[in-house]
C-alpha cells in the first residue's frame, strides 16, 4: 500500500513537473498579442528583462515572469543590442529575444545616383529620415579629412549607390562607407587601363569618369564618348563639353547656357582650358568609370545629341556641323538629352 501510494506521489509528482515544464517553454514561446505591426525602440544599455516589463504593461505579453526566470537561469543569453525592432504576427517572445540579440534591426535604404555632384550627394542625406545627421554644418573639407583624404576636393570620391542603413547610424557612416566604395572601385578600375592614356595617374581618370557620367544616359554610349574625349586629349584639343560649364556655372544654372557661358573663364570650362578641368564634375558610376580607361577605338572627334537621349558622332567639323545643323537647330517638341528612364537632364554639347 505504501509502495503504491508512493509510486502515485512520483507519477504526480513526473505529471506536474512536465506540466510546469510545458507550461514554462509555452510561456517564453507565447506568440506576442498585437493589433498590428509596430516599431520598438531600444535604447543602448537597455536590457531585455526592463524590456519584458513594457511589454506586459502593454499587454504585448500575459506574463514576464517565465522570460525572467529564463534569463536568469542563462545570463549569458542576456545581452541585447539596441536598435528598431518590427513587431508583426507571428512573432513569438523568443523570437523577439534572440531578434534583438542578433541585432536584426530595422533597416531602411537611400539611393544616391550617378552623376549626381557632391552638394546633391549631401542634400539627400540631409534629408534622409532616420539617418543621425552631424555633417550638417561641416564644409566639405571638414568631410574630407574625416573619411581621410586631407586637402582633397570632395567631388567625385563617393560611389553612387543604394545604400542600406539602420537608425542610430550617422550620415557619416555613410559617406566613410561610399568614399571607401570609391577608393576600392578606382584602384580596381586602373590597374585594368589601356596603356596608352592621356592620363597621369587615377585622379584623371576619374575626372574624365564624370564628364562621361554627365555626358550621356545611354549606357552603350560611354566607351565612345570617352574615344572621342581621349582622342581629343591626345591631338591637343579642347574638350568643349557642356557639363564641364555647367558645373563651372554652379548655382547660376537654371536649365540652359548660352554662348556668354560659354566663353566664361571657369577653371571647370573646357571650352576656355585645355585638358582636364582640375576636379571630377559629378560622381560617375562603375561603368563610366571603366568606360574610362577603356575608350573606344576609331576616329571620332566630335558628338552632338540626336534628341531621344543618344547621340550623332562624327570625324570632321564638317559632319559635325551638318549633324548639328539636323538635330540642334530643328529640334523637336519631344526633344531630349537623355534616354526617358534617365533621372535627370543637362544639355549636350
Amino acid at each position: 500500500m505504501i509502495k503504491k501510494t508512493l509510486s502515485l506521489l512520483a507519477l504526480l509528482a513526473v505529471l506536474i513537473g512536465s506540466s510546469s515544464i510545458y507550461w514554462f517553454y509555452q510561456q517564453i514561446n507565447q506568440p506576442l498579442a498585437l493589433q498590428e505591426t509596430t516599431l520598438l525602440k531600444v535604447s543602448p544599455g537597455r536590457s531585455f528583462i526592463s524590456l519584458l516589463q513594457q511589454l506586459e504593461q502593454q499587454q504585448i505579453i500575459r506574463s514576464a515572469l517565465p522570460m525572467r526566470i529564463w534569463l536568469r537561469l542563462n545570463p549569458e543569453q542576456a545581452p541585447i543590442r539596441a536598435g528598431e525592432y518590427r513587431l508583426e504576427t507571428p512573432l513569438t517572445l523568443r523570437q523577439l529575444h534572440q531578434r534583438m540579440q542578433a541585432g536584426d534591426v530595422v533597416t531602411y535604404r537611400v539611393t544616391l545616383l550617378e552623376g549626381w555632384t557632391f552638394r546633391e550627394f549631401r542634400h539627400a542625406l540631409a534629408n534622409t529620415p532616420k539617418l543621425e545627421q552631424t555633417t550638417a554644418d561641416w564644409s566639405d573639407a571638414q568631410i574630407m579629412e574625416a573619411v581621410g583624404m586631407p586637402d582633397q576636393a570632395a567631388e567625385g570620391w563617393f560611389f553612387p549607390d543604394t545604400y542600406t542603413y539602420h537608425k542610430g547610424m550617422k550620415d557619416l557612416d555613410l559617406l566613410r562607407l561610399a568614399n571607401r566604395r570609391m577608393r576600392e572601385l578606382l584602384d580596381d578600375v586602373w590597374q585594368s587601363r589601356q596603356s596608352d592614356l592621356p592620363y597621369k595617374n587615377a585622379y584623371e581618370a576619374l575626372i574624365m569618369a564624370s564628364i562621361v557620367e554627365r555626358e550621356t544616359g545611354a549606357p552603350h554610349e560611354r566607351h565612345d564618348i570617352a574615344g572621342v574625349f581621349v582622342r581629343r586629349l591626345q591631338k591637343g584639343m579642347r574638350l568643349q563639353t557642356d557639363p564641364t560649364v555647367i558645373y563651372g556655372m554652379g548655382e547660376r544654372y537654371q536649365g540652359r547656357i548660352t554662348r556668354r557661358d560659354l566663353r566664361e573663364p571657369t577653371p571647370w570650362n573646357t571650352y576656355t582650358i585645355h585638358g582636364l578641368p582640375p576636379t571630377p564634375i559629378a560622381m560617375p558610376g562603375e561603368a563610366a568609370l571603366r568606360a574610362s580607361v577603356t575608350p573606344a577605338k576609331g576616329e571620332t572627334l566630335y558628338f552632338v545629341a540626336r534628341g531621344d537621349g543618344t547621340h550623332q558622332f562624327s570625324r570632321t567639323l564638317q559632319e559635325h556641323n551638318a549633324a548639328v545643323r539636323e538635330f540642334q537647330l530643328n529640334r523637336s517638341e519631344n526633344y531630349r538629352s537623355w534616354p526617358a528612364a534617365a533621372p535627370q537632364d543637362t544639355d549636350d554639347e
